[in-house]
């Protein structure tokens, strides 16, 4: 089946853009709310927002006389829900945490590894990685440490917690890429952060209640990272995996700490040093390297992303 590259290139942009600007939306939370109260709030809010979206369309289906989904794909939809569901709970618990004790710009970087650790799991899983990606993944990193490396690197417990982050934002890009064929994207999704407010919820007990009056003060972190960040970026995720290379995809994704350097420039008038520029060219050269046209073999014994029967979209 032929890719279509303008889904597999634009998406995961737009995903990075939204992504890099909730870091500062994140960090403004994790002064108030603990990670638990935080996750469960954003992922409640994504829920609530993409089991709308999900109405709507499902009216619309019926009034064009579209049929319903087989249930073999609904149970797909379970498991797929349940996986990318913990693998983003466990994932969002450790960055939040972190960001309680390191810099943005540190947890930015750190969680991003994902696109050196989404290749080597693939290797692991006998699939076979283009080798001109390797030099674009060598690039974002370059870039990454440039942009978001401002301090000597020392190693403190929110550096590991984002650390651990990074492995399980790789096991839920690997898990979506396994799905996204299966299912619908959208319901994929708005059952994602069904699992997610369950579970978050689950910790809640054990962190002190935020009170009203800063709830209420610092509303818009949960509703832009709920809205935004989870229930429009993640299913702009899995559309973008779908029938594509997720080690491409998450490359491009990684552009999420050159758009929250370029968000700070913006909004809070921070100035961007010569490393920092350098770390924006080096960036964009491997976001041109990752568009370029990697041959796509079957998933038995071949390159990610293609080979599986295309599902509903959206």
């Amino acid at each position: 089946m032929k890719v279509n590259r303008v889904r597999q290139n634009v998406l995961p942009l737009v995903t990075a853009m939204i992504w890099g600007t909730a870091f500062v939306a994140q960090s403004v939370a994790a002064e108030y709310m603990g990670p638990f109260t935080f996750n469960t709030a954003r992922a409640a809010v994504a829920f609530l927002f993409l089991l709308g979206l999900c109405g709507l369309r499902a009216a619309w289906r019926r009034w064009r006389g579209e049929e319903r989904a087989s249930a073999g794909s609904r149970r797909d939809l379970v498991r797929g829900g349940l996986a990318c569901g913990l693998a983003l709970s466990v994932a969002s618990f450790f960055q939040q945490k972190g960001l309680e004790t390191t810099t943005p710009g540190k947890a930015g970087f750190i969680t991003a590894l994902y696109i050196v650790l989404v290749p080597l799991a693939g290797l692991a899983l006998g699939k076979k990685v283009p080798r001109a990606l390797w030099l674009g993944v060598a690039l974002a990193v370059g870039g990454l440490y440039c942009l978001c490396v401002t301090e000597e690197l020392t190693v403190t417990g929110g550096d590991l917690y984002v650390l651990v982050c990074a492995f399980c934002f790789t096991a839920q890009i690997l898990v979506v890429d396994h799905f996204t064929n299966k299912v619908d994207g959208l319901a994929l999704s708005c059952v994602q952060f069904l699992v997610m407010t369950v579970l978050s919820a689950a910790g809640t007990p054990a962190e002190a209640p935020p009170s009203p009056a800063l709830l209420a003060e610092y509303l818009w972190p949960v509703l832009y990272v709920g809205v935004f960040s989870s229930g429009v970026a993640y299913t702009l995720q899995i559309l973008a995996q779908k029938d594509s290379n997720p080690a491409v995809v998450s490359l491009l994704m990684s552009m999420e700490s050159l758009f929250a350097a370029i968000a700070g420039a913006l909004i809070l008038g921070n100035r961007m040093t010569g490393r920092e520029y350098l770390g924006c060219a080096l960036m964009l050269a491997a976001v041109v390297l990752a568009q370029l046209p990697f041959p796509l073999g079957r998933r038995d014994g071949g390159t990610f992303g293609d080979g599986q029967e295309a599902g509903t979209m959206l």
